[in-house]
């Protein structure tokens, strides 16, 4: 079998792909697997880290506003179409597989014009300008939340979730990640914003710590850019945060799904990964969605899951420390709530997302011959 994945810009894209080309090679260890983004993008450094050969194109996203550069956009796209075609014809993959991101438009487009089956996924609630363009003509579009089937016109779409890490299922012991941080028996909140942190989140973090919780652990991570100034910020208040019991302030979790599986709260982002990892482990949530992502994405990531009884949403210009922990400790103090939010979570996750995908794949693979 040999498969050909597109996806890129933001590891949003590139992970999905990758959980997916690590699905198959397990599945199917003889499996050819290439992929194909451009070299501005984290593709070319995730993408060989995981051990998988990348082909790279010449393509631009296209500018939301009226734009001399949009010229410039389209003539690349429209050669980057003829580039992809020219790898599709090397390498001849029984099916493409884009994971979105705008490197994913020409080469899907490739695929459909030489008549190779194609897939797209998308990982979000609100589909990206790429998957909205390509599901009319693509064989399959798999989508991670129900309510997208509103929102594209697809030939097939397939209710898959997103492909996730197999590391996060792996069974975590609340009592021992206590006991690493030094905490007592009181509920533990993770609280991060992303691998490079988010400002707005680390002045909640300052301000609920001036509070005083005593409700609840906190283990928060900042961001590694932002670590010294929050921990000198705080010094300058007469605060030392190592002497805080129930406190824990770290640059940056190497080992996410050890804590993610292991805490009773999670205040975070809504990215479309972190939301469907959330939902899959059954994590009650307070989501802060970013406002600086196109179509505002991770609103409707966080909206979906709060109408849904799974997470509380605070917007980035409601969000103070005060709120934030009133919030958590009205969450944490009710454990009838807190046991009702994850059995929505529950509801919501997905954890075969990756089987569905690869059985969509083997099955356009068997049409195709």
């Amino acid at each position: 079998m040999r498969i050909l994945l597109t996806g890129g810009g933001t590891a949003g894209h590139i992970n999905p792909a990758l959980a997916i080309a690590n699905f198959i090679k397990q599945k199917n260890p003889d499996a050819s697997i290439l992929f194909v983004g451009t070299e501005h993008g984290l593709e070319k450094k995730l993408v060989p880290k995981a051990g998988f050969d990348i082909k790279y194109i010449d393509v631009m996203g296209l500018r939301r506003s009226l734009s001399p550069e949009n010229i410039k956009v389209f003539f690349k796209y429209v050669k980057s179409i003829s580039d992809a075609s020219e790898i599709i014809k090397k390498f001849s993959p029984d099916v493409v597989v884009g994971t979105g991101g705008y490197v994913c438009a020409p080469v899907i487009k490739a695929a459909i014009r030489k008549k190779v089956p194609s897939l797209i996924h998308e990982q979000n609630v609100f589909p990206g300008l790429a998957i909205k363009m390509l599901s009319q003509k693509a064989d399959v579009t798999a989508i991670s939340f129900d309510e997208t089937k509103e929102m594209v016109k697809a030939k097939k779409i397939v209710l898959t979730g997103n492909p996730l890490r197999p590391a996060l299922f792996v069974k975590s012991d609340p009592e021992a990640l206590r006991r690493s941080f030094g905490m007592d028996e009181r509920p533990v909140a993770l609280m991060f914003g992303g691998s490079l942190g988010a400002e707005k989140m680390n002045e909640a973090l300052i301000q609920m710590i001036e509070i005083g919780f005593s409700d609840f652990n906190l283990i928060a991570a900042t961001g590694e850019k932002h670590y010294e100034t929050i921990m000198r910020r705080l010094g300058d208040r007469g605060i030392d945060p190592n002497k805080i019991k129930n406190l824990a302030i770290l640059p940056y979790i190497y080992s996410m799904e050890d804590i993610l599986g292991a805490c009773d709260i999670v205040v975070s982002r809504a990215g479309a990964i972190t939301v469907s990892e959330l939902t899959a482990l059954g994590k009650p949530a307070v989501l802060i969605p970013s406002p600086y992502v196109a179509h505002n994405h991770q609103e409707y990531n966080a909206r979906y899951l709060e109408n849904r009884g799974a997470a509380n949403v605070i917007t980035e210009n409601e969000l103070t420390g005060e709120k934030l922990m009133k919030v958590l400790d009205s969450t944490l103090r009710d454990a009838g709530k807190l046991e009702k939010m994850q059995e929505c979570s529950r509801k919501i996750g997905m954890r075969d997302s990756c089987d569905k995908i690869y059985n969509e794949i083997i099955r356009l693979s068997q049409n195709k011959r």
